[in-house]
């Protein structure tokens, strides 16, 4: 799963590293480093992340079209 966090909007508030700390790291108080590559077995954590995040600055490849997938039910094929 590729990431990208906007850095420009991100305000530190951190809870992206509380809730998927393999993935996402504060270095200071308001610097947040993070892997743009997730690994499958880390999906639920960065999705929680991802979500919690106040001011919806991380984005994760490959989400929106799951959940169209997903709600799709035998009419969607």
């Amino acid at each position: 799963m590729r990431l990208v966090v906007d850095l420009n909007r991100c305000q530190g508030y951190a809870q992206c590293a509380f809730l998927a700390p393999d993935v996402f790291t504060m270095h200071g108080e308001e610097a947040l480093m993070y892997a743009p590559h997730a690994d499958e077995a880390q999906r639920e954590q960065v999705m929680r992340a991802v979500a919690a995040c106040p001011v919806q600055a991380i984005f994760a490849d490959g989400t929106e079209s799951e959940l169209d997938t997903a709600g799709a039910g035998p009419h969607g094929r």
